[in-house]
């Protein structure tokens, strides 16, 4: 494998499949499938998941819900997805945790950095839900965040496309798609990839991104593993 270590990010979206609302299992099930064959390969892995195929802060937000309270909403709705996603992995023979950054210790850990290191350390994957314990902030702010605490090699960003393009591919068929990006033109072209603090994160502390589709089976190993898929986002572009 070409990571020893590595981050996951997973939006809530990706976790709805086809459905218009929710959690399709058999998303799932593929994902805990292709995170078995990682872990098993010997690479420690981390997850952060969104919330949005629940709830959204920032559409609460904009339906006149105060954005704090929103937000703490969604944070809830990512637990949900962390546990379903716990349930998946173990029922793949992942030995996984779940810690969240809002306590609530009858159905997950609190996050404790050392804690995690020590999961990972013994070939459990990690689970993080709750995004970072505060509004305001996104869940990729939350991954770039993780990743840098836990000493991550790499962010890999699991999506719905198949890496970053230069406008929406589903609505303008002549988007360009990059290979490579530095993070400075991420951030002075103001790419929609993640946002600009998880971007400046993973920018200060090294940490390259690779956004790849999630739905194409065996992308989670392939990306592991180090094989060119996707759009890759680093200091240099190599």
């Amino acid at each position: 494998m070409a990571f020893t270590r590595a981050l996951l990010k997973i939006s809530g979206e990706a976790l709805m499949g086809d459905k218009p609302y929710g959690i399709d299992p058999a998303i799932v099930q593929s994902i805990a499938e292709d995170v078995s064959k990682v872990v098993s390969n010997g690479t420690q892995l981390a997850i952060v998941v969104g919330g949005g195929n629940i709830f959204r802060g920032l559409k609460g937000s904009a339906a006149g819900m105060d954005r704090a309270t929103a937000d703490y909403v969604g944070m809830l709705a990512t637990v949900m997805n962390a546990i379903t996603l716990q349930d998946g992995l173990e029922r793949a023979g992942v030995a996984t945790r779940v810690q969240t950054a809002i306590e609530m210790q009858e159905v997950a850990e609190p996050y404790i950095r050392r804690r995690a290191i020590r999961h990972l350390e013994k070939g459990r994957v990690v689970v993080f839900g709750a995004g970072c314990g505060n509004p305001f902030f996104t869940t990729d702010t939350t991954a770039a965040l993780r990743a840098a605490e836990i000493n991550a090699d790499v962010v890999f960003k699991a999506t719905k496309v198949d890496g970053v393009y230069d406008r929406d591919p589903k609505q303008h068929p002549e988007a360009i798609k990059y290979q490579n990006l530095t993070f400075q033109e991420v951030l002075s072209k103001e790419i929609a990839v993640m946002d600009g603090t998880a971007i400046a994160l993973c920018k200060d502390n090294n940490i390259p991104i690779i956004v790849f589709n999630l739905f194409v089976a065996g992308n989670i190993s392939k990306a592991v593993a180090g094989e060119p898929i996707g759009s890759r986002i680093s200091r240099a572009i190599e």
